[in-house]
């Protein structure tokens, strides 16, 4: 008989198997080391599943999953709130993405923590010392996840380039997930610091802005010192709903109109923009109708086509009620 060929294998030793298959499967696959061992697992079994080609591996120190390959978003967020050790909520892009809020999750998952808390940031995991304890009514049983108006504010707090910025404002908010009322408390209670493209955002919504195209617009707007139009109002043939243009000069009976499939949510939404433009322009507004890209590559000639249309309107269109956007 063989001999020397099992002195690797451990054993075989009673552990909670139900406790494991439960925390295993609560936790997406995803286990601290403490939590192993709460299960009865002795130290040499773990460390006979996290051989080379065994069923386990490691993700961080201390925090295994079953199985190899690459971790999913929801894996990564369990893995960063059981290295924090008391983790109060996962916030930023990844606590933005569960929420369903368009956002690409990114390489990092931030996580809040208490002030005492003596763990550092590590690997993928980002961690934010805090004294302001989140909502805990967001969780899928494994993890903690902050508010979306929490998670929105600091993850732009992360974004270095104010159309990112934008994108996710407009996101949060055309969505139903967040109102500018809870991003204006997040912006007055959060840290200051790195705040200002937030701020920023915030008042191109006040103003009615709800894309980034019409932030850009907006900003062009501004820097060819035209003058300042409504932004999304609401235009009224008597009691009769017209129009919501993305800008207008009542002044002057012009509107602006930036036209772009990915701002729309279907082709039924730009066949509504379309058949919304035709509605104006037979009621006598001139409509400039111009693509993000435009805006964005040709600002200056786009500025002055509207300057050009402000010089050549023939004044107000008495029959036309405009109501400025809330």
């Amino acid at each position: 008989m063989a001999t020397g060929t099992l002195r690797d294998v451990p054993r075989l030793a009673s552990y909670d198997a139900a406790l494991l298959a439960t925390t295993l499967r609560k936790q997406h696959d995803v286990i601290s080391r403490d939590q192993a061992l709460a299960c009865a697992l002795t130290p040499s079994a773990l460390r006979y599943r996290l051989r080379p080609g065994g069923p386990w591996q490691i993700v961080l120190p201390g925090i295994y999953t079953v199985g190899g390959g690459t971790l999913t978003n929801v894996q990564r967020n369990v893995a960063a709130f059981l290295h924090a050790g008391n983790a109060l909520a996962i916030s930023g892009s990844a606590a933005v993405a569960w929420h369903g809020i368009p956002c690409e999750p990114g390489e990092v998952v931030d996580v809040l923590v208490p002030l005492a808390c003596r763990r550092t940031s590590l690997g993928f995991v980002r961690l934010h010392r805090t004294s302001r304890i989140p909502s805990t009514g967001f969780s899928d049983g494994a993890v903690r996840y902050a508010a979306p108006d929490r998670a929105v504010a600091d993850a732009v707090r992360q974004l270095t380039m104010i159309s990112d910025v934008r994108a996710l404002v407009a996101a949060s908010v055309q969505r139903g997930k967040v109102a500018i009322w809870q991003l204006e408390e997040e912006l007055r209670a959060g840290p200051t610091r790195s705040s200002a493209r937030l701020c920023q955002a915030l008042a191109e919504v006040a103003d009615g802005v709800r894309s980034i195209a019409e932030g850009d617009l907006r900003a062009l707007v501004k820097k060819a010192r035209l003058p300042d139009p409504l932004y999304n109002p609401r235009l009224y043939i008597g009691s009769q709903f017209l129009a919501c243009p993305d800008a207008w000069w009542p002044d002057a009976g012009v509107a602006v109109e930036v036209d772009s499939m990915a701002y729309h949510l279907s082709p039924a939404s730009w066949e509504q923009t379309m058949a919304r433009q035709a509605r104006m322009v037979a009621e006598g507004i001139l409509v400039i109708a111009v693509s993000p890209q435009r805006v964005r590559s040709e600002g200056w000639k786009v500025a002055r086509e509207i300057g050009s249309a402000l010089e050549r309107s023939r004044g107000a269109l008495a029959h036309i009620r405009t109501v400025p956007a809330a």
